[in-house]
């Protein structure tokens, strides 16, 4: 009996870990881009982001959660981008990576579409409003306890960032914003169908 316990403590101290590696990886890589751009780029390699129905910056879609405006910024996104994408990996690796790359591309084409047109998008925050919508949304699709109930905690943490899809503040890109949540929803619904 005390051979399973700790057997199965081990097991998931290893998963724990695991998780944490990649959760941390991909914030140790952010915060690697931020500081080479301030030391060597002063902030040009924000030009790599999203410029909106600029076909020569389509690439951008991909760079711009990587790239941020400064550290501040970054500070702002890194706590929730652990946070939401954690419970997003606690669910399953395979799931976190395809929530991932399709709310990082939903919310990108959505600034590219929506965004003004003299303005560059950079930021996680598409991609964490997709963790937020995907962890929002999955209780209402998948109908089992435990997803409702994270649901309704993480919306009860997490409810302010509703505010984040509206355009009630300047330099912000409520459209990566809507469209990432908008992207998180719509993996909720096409991972719920699938399991």
């Amino acid at each position: 009996m005390m051979t399973d316990v700790k057997s199965e403590m081990r097991s998931i101290g290893r998963e724990l870990t695991s998780q944490g590696l990649v959760i941390g990886s991909i914030v140790a890589l952010m915060w690697l881009v931020e500081i080479i751009d301030i030391v060597f780029f002063r902030q040009r390699l924000n030009l790599l982001g999203i410029h909106p129905r600029d076909t020569n910056y389509l690439w951008g879609i991909l760079l711009a959660p990587l790239l941020h405006g400064g550290v501040a910024h970054l500070l702002a996104n890194t706590p929730p981008f652990i946070a939401l994408g954690w419970l997003v990996l606690a669910r399953s690796r395979k799931e976190f990576f395809w929530v991932t790359v399709a709310v990082a591309v939903i919310s990108g084409l959505g600034a590219w579409l929506f965004g003004a047109s003299t303005s560059v998008h950079v930021g996680a925050g598409g991609v964490i409003f997709g963790y937020f919508g995907f962890l929002l949304a999955r209780g209402f699709f998948d109908r089992k306890l435990v997803s409702i109930v994270l649901s309704l905690v993480v919306g009860a943490i997490y409810g302010y960032l509703l505010w984040g899809v509206l355009p009630n503040q300047p330099n912000v890109s409520w459209q990566g914003h809507l469209f990432g949540f908008l992207g998180g929803v719509i993996m909720a619904r096409g991972l719920s169908r699938i399991q």
